[in-house]
């Protein structure tokens, strides 16, 4: 004889209510902006020298004590520096007048007498 078993009935518990998410009115989409990889690239900073007539070294020394009483220390390769972007941004033309009005020294280093 086989003897059937009545099973109970399992209860099962009700699905979680999902509450819906809030409708934002006009809402602009979102933009994925790809991550930036920073990377520090060291600048290869050279060392030189170079002659120059006493009256430019002086400018220099001029131009930095204009700049100090504006309130902006500054050295000297700086001073250079903004120079050479400045003569960068000229044409042609105004870069042969900048340059041929410059006094033509020797080059090389002065003898020590």
């Amino acid at each position: 004889m086989t003897r059937t078993v009545a099973r109970k009935p399992v209860a099962r518990k009700p699905a979680p209510v999902r509450k819906a998410a809030p409708v934002k009115a006009a809402a602009k989409p979102v933009k994925k902006h790809k991550k930036e990889k920073r990377v520090d690239v060291k600048v290869k900073v050279v060392r030189d020298s170079f002659t120059m007539p006493q009256a430019d070294y002086e400018l220099i020394a001029g131009i930095k004590q204009k700049a100090l009483k504006s309130g902006l220390h500054v050295k000297k390769s700086e001073l250079l520096r903004a120079g050479l972007q400045a003569l960068s941004k000229l044409t042609v033309v105004q870069l042969k007048r900048a340059i041929s009005g410059l006094e033509k020294i020797k080059t090389g280093r002065p003898r020590k007498d």
